[in-house]
């Protein structure tokens, strides 16, 4: 595979946590390299060292501060004829990590991309989860503002297939809470921490029981896994209907928008939801009033 040059452009998966993960191809990716650029160079160097390994290419820094200015000058070299590899502290590049910038430059460019499979926290995760793999999607960090992770996750509240996002240590009860909020406390999860790692941990259960975990604090790179939705409730089944349009107006929705919306995905009149919240609203009434 070559450009117009003979450049081209690598992006290479690296271990998670164990040194021994690195495939036979990063090895001579690494070495072979005319320029390695790496999230972070004294990660590359320390995992360079365990693998035995020294780049006779140039090492230079693309992480999420200098990608738009770092990336004209990789573009060129690849132009020039140059093997780019580009690797990020764990997993594939890309994925909610740097590179999809250049890869999209290379490409505009003209210039062939390639890649060196390795590690996937996402694969990892769901692969260990114990929850279904047939089909899933990534949705990477939710917003770290509270209202626009409610709006979000009340968007993925209906999603069939199972769910599997990034999160930071500090935000993972808040995450959690927030998950179990939207779709229900009893929804199956896992907690997946530290992968490969020495002090690798994978915890599961319903969302809320989970989230009172992670009260006690958190630590390392964290990987979440959730069940998808349970099939749309039937008409039948007014107290869910009523809870979903709630999360919704949560989410800052105003409640017509979210009736139409609950009512479109659960395949049932709007009139249906309407009267579900009227009862659920009544329902709640008389229990306050209730001596």
């Amino acid at each position: 595979m070559s450009g117009a040059a003979g450049g081209v452009l690598v992006l290479a998966g690296t271990p998670l946590g164990d040194p021994d993960d690195a495939s036979p191809r990063l090895r001579r990716e690494l070495e072979r390299a005319d320029v390695v650029a790496a999230e972070d160079t004294r990660r590359l160097r320390r995992l360079c060292a365990a693998l035995g390994v020294e780049p006779r290419g140039r090492v230079v820094s693309y992480f999420e501060q200098n990608e738009a200015a770092r990336t004209a000058s990789l573009v060129e070299a690849l132009r020039a004829g140059e093997r780019v590899l580009l690797v990020t502290d764990a997993g594939m590049p890309s994925v909610s990590d740097p590179g999809y910038r250049l890869v999209a430059a290379a490409v505009e460019a003209g210039v062939p991309v390639t890649s060196a499979p390795g590690p996937s926290a996402v694969l990892t995760a769901l692969a260990v989860s114990g929850l279904p793999v047939d089909r899933f999607c990534f949705e990477g960090f939710l917003p770290r503002k509270g209202g626009e992770r409610a709006r979000r996750l009340a968007e993925l509240a209906a999603e069939p297939r199972t769910l599997v996002l990034f999160e930071a240590p500090h935000r993972t009860q808040a995450a959690l809470e927030a998950l179990a909020g939207a779709f229900g406390a009893d929804r199956r999860a896992a907690v997946c921490r530290e992968l490969t790692k020495t002090y690798e941990e994978v915890v599961r259960g319903p969302l809320g029981e989970l989230a009172a975990w992670a009260a006690q604090g958190v630590r390392g790179e964290v990987t979440l896994v959730v069940e998808g939705a349970p099939p749309a409730p039937p008409e039948s089944d007014p107290g869910e209907l009523a809870r979903r349009v709630a999360v919704r107006e949560g989410a800052g929705e105003r409640r017509k928008e979210a009736i139409a919306a609950v009512a479109a995905e659960a395949g049932v009149p709007k009139r249906a939801v309407f009267d579900a919240v009227v009862a659920a609203k009544a329902a709640d009434g008389a229990r306050a009033g209730a001596p």
